[in-house]
């Protein structure tokens, strides 16, 4: 989810040094990943967000979709921005006020033995209308983050006081230059989709098919904390980041989590 760094570097030794250690890292969220039968596989992402967010969204979209791996189709979203609920085979972006809840942006996926069935983003207005979050940074950080969570990225680094990476996937206090992937995360994302799988999970057509829901999860009100599960990972400051659902459809509602100062 959202808030990150930069790694500046000062000399050629220093920026040999920082190189290094970004590639030797390893970011994958889970093993989760989207089942696919060729590379690269087109996601569709659903596009519910207000006129202040399009801009953020389609730049995040066209760096994601530079990757060998992944390309991204953005549509019409199917999805009421306040509930967002999920949809089989899509990821649905939205963005309202969800208020004073603490979290400022989360992504939540649907996974069945590992593979990701459905995604969402939402980011709340309530914080981002604010003072300190109402900026192209701090939203293009967020969006950018969230979304590369529903390919099964998890984050390069969780200390907001690090230097930044350059790469959205990397919590800092200060956004200006964590806006955007970086190397690593199209290099990782190769890594996770390296393999080729039986059936493709970006497809809803597959579930309709096989006569499943399209959705899962749908009830749950993911404005709500408590709905999140069981919190299974926290950041750097003791916060609980990472929370797990199952469902009685044996699948389980993983939840990224990114909370405002």
């Amino acid at each position: 989810m959202l808030q990150k760094k930069i790694v500046a570097a000062v000399g050629s030794t220093l920026l040999f040094g920082a190189l290094v250690t970004v590639a030797a890292a390893s970011h994958s969220w889970g093993g989760y990943h989207w089942a696919r039968t060729a590379n690269p596989f087109t996601l569709t992402v659903g596009d519910n967000v207000t006129a202040t967010w399009d801009a953020s969204l389609r730049t995040a979209a066209t760096d994601w979709a530079t990757s060998s791996v992944l390309d991204l189709n953005v549509v019409a979203g199917k999805a009421n921005p306040k509930t967002c609920k999920a949809v089989r085979g899509r990821v649905e972006v939205c963005n309202s006020k969800y208020g004073k809840n603490g979290w400022l942006g989360i992504a939540s996926i649907s996974v069945s033995g590992g593979h990701i069935l459905q995604g969402t983003v939402k980011l709340n207005d309530t914080y981002f209308n604010t003072a300190k979050y109402n900026t192209p940074a701090w939203r293009s950080l967020v969006v950018c983050q969230e979304i590369g969570h529903t390919f099964g990225l998890d984050h390069q680094d969780e200390l907001f006081t690090n230097p930044n990476l350059g790469t959205c996937m990397d919590y800092t206090n200060d956004p200006s230059t964590n806006q955007h992937p970086n190397f690593h995360d199209l290099e990782e994302l190769e890594v996770i989709y390296e393999h080729l799988d039986t059936v493709n999970t970006a497809l809803s057509s597959v579930f309709s098919a096989a006569g499943r829901a399209m959705s899962v999860g749908q009830d749950i009100d993911h404005n709500n904390p408590s709905a999140w599960g069981k919190a299974v990972k926290q950041d750097a400051q003791g916060r609980n980041s990472v929370y797990e659902r199952d469902l009685l459809d044996g699948s389980t509602i993983v939840t990224f989590v990114v909370w405002a100062d």
